[in-house]
């Protein structure tokens, strides 16, 4: 069996993961103690002096943490009592095995960079759970909608342009239809860039029409499959009648905020198209990763959207929610999407998500996190084909679309990234770089 790459720690000062837990995940700490104290009146005033104590047991458990990251202490087993507590135990147990064989250390800055990132996410969930009354407060709410406010300038643009286009859909002909598909495709994709995680947690709104910039950005799409999906799509359409009378499509979200609408926008399309006949939805279910979906930022957007004061807007939030009641539209959040595991684990840790995932007829993986999982972060060799990076999991035809933030790509021209290297030696941590890279039956296709 072939051995598989090291995966990417903080162990090397000069790499992107050093960077991270050095400064970014310090920095993102301090800004969820900072948002936990801006809300003190708040839970002061609605769980009297038992909210008041909670905030601070909530702030004392951050501050330990905090400190824990930033003097490499070894990892230590969760105290709560959620549905998910023991398998995170069983995982930091299987890696203090693996790592004590080696007369190593679980800490923040040895251990895999994949996997202590997911820890702190989890360790700040932690400290809310631990803190009753306050324990379903989500610390990254403000953050998410404020992303959502500034963007709607480019919001309302894409609403109008939607909503536009299903009034003439069914007179496009097979070229336009794909054009349009191509369109809303990079929209969905250069949404991607808008991540509170990567910037620390500060604004990263879209402010600019997402639709005027998307040619001159078609250079820096990578690895371009959005021919297969067309293909496979159409092909579906052409013959649903004798031959596939459902398609399904679904989406492993990503951010909250701008980058959620055009994810709904795409979907939206889907549907008008007749390219999909169902799409589900697949959030997370706590907190995660500063700007991560859950349900409670799906809902707030599509209330947001439909009190708006704009037609096109309030239209959109109308048929979304109406598409979500009439069940075109469903909403999962399975706890394996916050689990430290890798997407190959899938079908054993969690085989009714796979059983799930394998329904559908293409799953479209949103993001940088998405794609890490889905390639282990591993050290892969950037020609490494990408069916060989998941390394076995293969439950439906996916696609990842994703800007390139980590250091971790693979199925790349030979020399491609060597290439980009030398003239942009940082560009796989800033989200310049995009890619929709396919993982399916090419026969079909």
């Amino acid at each position: 069996m072939e051995v598989l790459p090291s995966r990417m720690t903080a162990r090397d000062k000069r790499s992107f993961a050093y960077f991270t837990m050095k400064n970014r995940a310090p920095q993102i700490l301090t800004k969820v103690i900072n948002a936990l104290h801006r809300h003190k009146d708040e839970f002061f005033e609605k769980h009297g002096e038992v909210g008041a104590e909670a905030e601070k047991k909530a702030l004392s458990l951050l501050l330990k943490l905090q400190n824990e990251l930033q003097t490499d202490e070894s990892l230590r087993p969760l105290t709560d009592n959620c549905a998910d507590t023991d398998i995170w135990n069983k995982y930091l147990e299987y890696h203090h095995s693996l790592l004590n064989e080696n007369n190593k250390k679980i800490s923040w800055f040895q251990s895999p960079w994949l996997y202590v990132e997911c820890y702190m996410y989890r360790r700040i969930h932690e400290a809310f759970i631990l803190s009753s009354p306050i324990n379903d407060f989500d610390v990254f709410k403000d953050s998410k909608e404020q992303n959502f406010l500034e963007s709607e300038e480019a919001i309302l643009i894409l609403c109008n342009y939607l909503q536009e286009l299903n009034s003439r859909i069914e007179n496009l002909n097979e070229n336009q239809l794909k054009d349009e598909f191509f369109k809303f495709l990079q929209i969905s994709l250069w949404g991607n860039k808008c991540d509170l995680s990567l910037s620390g947690g500060q604004s990263s709104s879209q402010v600019s029409s997402p639709l005027t910039a998307l040619e001159d950005l078609q250079p820096f799409i990578l690895v371009n499959n959005m021919e297969y999906l067309w293909s496979l799509l159409i092909k579906r359409k052409k013959m649903s009648e004798e031959k596939f009378p459902s398609t399904r499509v679904d989406f492993v979200l990503d951010n909250a905020g701008f980058e959620l609408v055009t994810d709904l926008i795409m979907a939206d399309f889907l549907l008008s198209s007749k390219l999909a006949t169902e799409i589900h939805f697949h959030g997370k279910s706590i907190p995660w990763y500063v700007s991560d979906t859950n349900k409670n930022d799906m809902n707030w957007t599509i209330s947001e959207l439909k009190t708006a004061n704009i037609n096109c807007m309030s239209e959109c939030g109308i048929n979304w929610d109406d598409h979500f009641k009439k069940h075109r539209w469903i909403y999962h959040d399975h706890m394996f999407w916050t689990l430290p595991h890798d997407y190959c684990a899938m079908s054993q840790v969690a085989p009714d998500l796979y059983a799930e995932l394998q329904k559908s007829n293409l799953i479209l993986f949103k993001g940088d996190l998405n794609y890490r999982k889905l390639v282990a972060d591993r050290k892969w060799e950037f020609t490494v084909p990408f069916y060989q990076a998941l390394n076995g999991f293969h439950p439906a035809p996916l696609c990842s679309i994703r800007t390139v933030k980590a250091e971790v790509q693979v199925g790349l021209a030979p020399g491609h990234g060597e290439q980009i290297t030398v003239t942009d030696p940082q560009w796989m941590s800033t989200g310049k770089y995009g890619i929709f890279q396919f993982d399916g039956n090419f026969d079909f296709v």
